[in-house]
């Protein structure tokens, strides 16, 4: 699968520079921390079967992804069983059933996760799960890939009053790790995610996990990239690291020039002390 290049590409990425001072990052689980779409594509085809669905014909992995992929249960009921939701919603309690119990042996993380989760914790960024995933799979799949202590919170889209595509999760989990949207970004999967983090008024980087290009492309992410390895994805992260450095630094040119003309310095605590530690000055500081 071909991810986004060229020129289009190189702007767009320029976006996560606009982020700074990041101040976190959001994941979304399935797809996103690990490729579990084969696995629960493998476990719709096979209980589907079961049941005789589509007269026993078994599903393509092109209706699990337009149809299936990133959805809510309750949506996830409405495709395949239109006229009775609620037999839709039991068989999907035995679908994650199913799912929950080949997890361990099958999930792997998604190329350079770790290399990422480092670079977040290197930068002591707050950091959220944001998932459609019933609460027992995304638990599961966190504990899995050793995450449990690297999230902050994790957000349940039943949990929220509207689950992705709707903005909600998203929100939710600025609040919970107390950040701002203009300065957090989103990693995704799906064109249901990508579409609620674009609603939450967060810039998304899109990972081809499993998921058709131009339909991501679609839903306007900031950018499209392989897997945590990408170059894009590198590239894009030293020009925020860059423009966080620049604004640091005349940030402090600024502050020594308030201290040399005898005028007080207001800000942040923990930005203060961080501007304090790179200065000469060690006057009393003015904190909100």
């Amino acid at each position: 699968m071909t991810v986004s290049s060229g020129a289009n590409s190189v702007e767009r990425r320029s976006f996560l520079s606009g982020l700074a001072p990041l101040e976190a990052v959001l994941f979304d689980v399935d797809g996103t921390l690990c490729d579990s779409d084969p696995l629960h594509y493998f476990t719709f085809r096979e209980m589907l079967q079961e049941i005789n669905f589509n007269g026993g014909v078994p599903i393509t992995e092109k209706f699990f992804s337009e149809k299936l992929s990133g959805k809510h249960n309750e949506d996830m009921a409405l495709v395949l069983f239109p006229n009775d939701i609620e037999g839709g919603m039991k068989f999907l309690a035995d679908k994650e059933a199913m799912f929950r119990r080949l997890a361990p042996e099958r999930l792997k993380a998604v190329n350079g996760l770790y290399k990422m989760k480092k670079w977040v914790e290197d930068r002591g960024l707050k950091r959220a799960a944001v998932t459609n995933a019933p609460r027992e799979n995304a638990e599961l799949i966190i504990s899995i890939l050793g995450l449990a202590d690297f999230f902050e919170a994790l957000i349940i889209g039943n949990d929220c009053e509207h689950p992705k595509p709707h903005p909600d999760p998203y929100l939710k989990a600025l609040e919970a790790v107390k950040v701002s949207k203009d300065h957090t970004f989103v990693f995704e999967d799906s064109v249901t995610g990508i579409r609620a983090g674009v609603a939450a008024g967060l810039q998304v980087v899109g990972l081809t996990t499993g998921n058709p290009e131009h339909a991501m492309m679609e839903a306007n992410p900031a950018f499209l990239i392989k897997d945590y390895n990408d170059p894009k994805l590198w590239a894009a992260l030293e020009e925020l690291d860059d423009n966080e450095k620049a604004g640091k630094a005349d940030s402090l040119s600024k502050m020594n020039a308030r201290v040399a003309a005898g005028l007080p310095v207001v800000g942040y605590s923990g930005w203060l002390q961080e501007m304090q530690s790179m200065c000469r000055w060690k006057q009393s500081l003015t904190v909100l």
